[in-house]
């Protein structure tokens, strides 16, 4: 698949000639994509703690904050190892522009969930208002990564095993 479907530009052509299948999967099930829907929930549910203890002050929120926020740092690191190891093996993503937004927004979001677990590892009372601002901030990357992924799945056709109907 080409970035525009006119296979009539010269480097569209070339870029679309370009193997897109998974390099890490199993059974042709793509890693990068079976993984990447953990810390996604995550982050919201960080977001969703969040809220719920600016609405109610209960201290369970702060614990669920804290292990939703961890988890879905260490869950992105490996969804994001993954990624990677796909876009620098795998010549037709590395030839994509849309590739590599998607990997500048994760990074930016395993960057923010990262501060985001710290902080609350740290000081916890700083939940309100910087953790509640930074979980927001997470959810917002998590749309715009998960928008650019989506795009390189259903526009570019990247990690999928098509077979012939027979």
């Amino acid at each position: 698949m080409s970035e525009s479907g006119n296979l009539d530009n010269p480097v569209e052509a070339k870029i679309s000639e370009k193997d897109v299948s998974s390099a890490v999967a199993v059974a042709g099930h793509p890693l990068h994509a079976m993984s990447v829907h953990f810390p996604i929930a995550l982050v919201i549910a960080t977001l969703g703690a969040d809220v719920f203890y600016w609405w109610s002050a209960d201290p369970f929120w702060l614990r669920a904050g804290l292990w939703s926020a961890g988890f879905a740092f260490a869950t992105g690191v490996g969804a994001g190892l993954v990624g990677t190891v796909e876009l620098l093996l795998v010549p037709g993503i590395r030839s994509r522009v849309a590739s590599w937004a998607h990997a500048v927004a994760a990074m930016m979001l395993l960057s923010v969930a990262g501060l985001n677990w710290g902080l609350r590892l740290h000081m916890p009372d700083a939940v309100l208002p910087h953790g509640l601002l930074l979980s927001l901030l997470a959810a917002g990357l998590t749309g715009l990564a998960g928008w650019h992924g989506g795009k390189l799945i259903f526009h570019h056709g990247i990690g999928l095993m098509v077979t012939p109907r027979g």
